[in-house]
């Protein structure tokens, strides 16, 4: 029988032995910091509020399921990488993870850099008013239309992801009259230890051009032969949700050796590298995430040993972080609907969300904390599963919590750390409207992604 089976079948195959969920906590009502965004706290009555506003208030003027944003640690969080790396290096927000106008505003006032991989995410970042030559352009399947935009208004980088896109970028900065500045996104081969849908530097998936077998190198021998490009570096991402430092360790060995090779072929040595993003936050309690000045001192130092080796000039280096930026700065409200205890198991909590605002447990079993936000409880912990309200047994935002044995229906709960790929890729499954995005700071909330409603659908269903 494989590891995975279930000798009762794949139905209860989640259902574990009792003891092997871990104890619950001392005090439910507790909040962690290192979940929770850093204006988040419960006042006496047991109320959480978040940037001086009581969930409560903000649940009756914005309703239910909605993502709110603490935008003081948005901001703050910015300024910690900005200040990480310093002058000597660039810090681009990876805007795949959350990406709005305020976003893009907050990130040029705190001096980052932005990373997008769409022509709508460009068209957000440009009308928003970041420059750009600040913009990196990523993206593994570029189309025409794309790549003439992003030249025309002079992007600061494109990240080349394949051979093909080198002679298309190349032509079309040629026909345009100009020279494109680019970086060659290379895999490192290395395996990096998260989610196998989030791990993107084996040579096994869609991204980049693998450095075995020569192909990157060849990569960059073309790049430098065409007239459109100015080739400024190399760039590699291993992955997402990372805490373990020792893969980049490995993909920043392996990239030194290719400049290594590029100037020993070439004659030049290229001024950039940019160690892509990936580092992961704080989920749940066990999570231990590196602060960014410990990512800047660890990625500093692994460079430059391995530039002083090769007996190269060390080159300016470029991190990517997203989630680590936005994850921790927003939580998602919730109005808990049915309660049903099954004997024996858990309880299934129901909310008036699920998966179409966080896709991610369904699609990565990403974990996550949750916490009863609207008030006090000294009850017994239960344990429970969170669910959507959607037609899909996987439809589950957190799928083992201890919540109070009193919760009720009206309760509201709120689920941390979902600044990130949450209302990014949320869905209008069961034609469900995707929530809004609140930023709160200094007792003032304001709406920076309204909620869709039913016109906003019809208004695209044309019949």
């Amino acid at each position: 029988m494989s590891r995975s089976a279930h000798p009762a079948g794949p139905r209860h195959a989640d259902v574990l032995p009792e003891g092997h969920y871990h104890a619950p906590p001392t005090d439910l009502n507790a909040l962690d910091d290192k979940v929770w965004a850093h204006t988040v706290s419960r006042n006496e009555a047991g109320v959480v509020s978040v940037g001086g506003i009581e969930v409560t208030r903000l649940a009756e003027e914005f309703g239910t399921p909605a993502y709110f944003l603490d935008e003081a640690d948005f901001r703050s969080r910015c300024k910690a990488w900005r200040d990480a790396f310093g002058a000597d290096a660039d810090v681009f927000y990876a805007g795949k993870a959350f990406l709005s106008r305020a976003v893009v505003k907050w990130l040029h006032e705190e001096g980052l850099n932005l990373d997008v991989c769409s022509g709508a995410e460009l068209t957000v970042a440009l009308g928003a008013g970041m420059p750009a030559e600040r913009i990196a352009f990523h993206g593994n399947n570029k189309s025409p239309e794309e790549i003439e935009r992003a030249i025309e208004v002079g992007v600061g980088r494109i990240v080349l992801d394949s051979f093909q896109e080198i002679a298309r970028v190349a032509h079309t900065a040629q026909r345009l009259g100009k020279r494109q500045r680019v970086q060659i996104r290379v895999t490192v081969g290395v395996e990096a230890h998260t989610h196998e849908f989030i791990a993107t530097a084996h040579e096994d998936q869609k991204f980049g051009i693998a450095l075995a077998d020569g192909q990157a190198a060849e990569a960059v021998r073309r790049a430098l032969q065409l007239d459109g490009l100015e080739l400024i570096g190399i760039h590699s991402h291993i992955g997402s949700q990372i805490f373990d430092m020792a893969g980049f360790e490995v993909s920043a060995r392996r990239v030194v050796q290719l400049l290594a090779e590029v100037r020993d072929e070439h004659g030049v040595e290229l001024p950039e590298i940019d160690l892509g993003g990936g580092l992961g936050i704080a989920y749940t309690s066990d999570d231990d995430p590196r602060e960014p000045h410990e990512i800047a001192k660890a990625l500093g130092e692994i460079v430059t040993r391995e530039c002083e080796a090769a007996q190269l000039r060390t080159p300016r280096i470029s991190v990517e972080p997203g989630r680590a930026i936005v994850g921790p700065t927003a939580f998602t409200l919730y109005e808990v609907g049915t309660i049903k205890p099954l004997q024996g198991l858990r309880t299934y909590v129901s909310v008036d969300g699920g998966m179409s605002d966080n896709i991610r447990t369904a699609l990565y079993d990403a974990e996550y904390s949750v916490a009863l936000v609207s008030r006090r409880s000294d009850a017994e912990p239960m344990l429970a599963r969170v669910v959507g309200k959607h037609c899909e047994s996987g439809d589950i935002v957190v799928k083992d919590a201890f919540l109070p044995a009193d919760l009720a229906p009206g309760d509201l709960i709120a689920v941390p750390a979902t600044g990130a790929y949450c209302r990014a890729m949320a869905s209008n499954y069961n034609h469900s409207l995707r929530p809004p995005v609140v930023a709160v700071r200094d007792g003032q909330a304001r709406v920076v992604v309204r909620r869709e409603t039913e016109e906003d659908l019809l208004r695209l269903d044309v019949g």
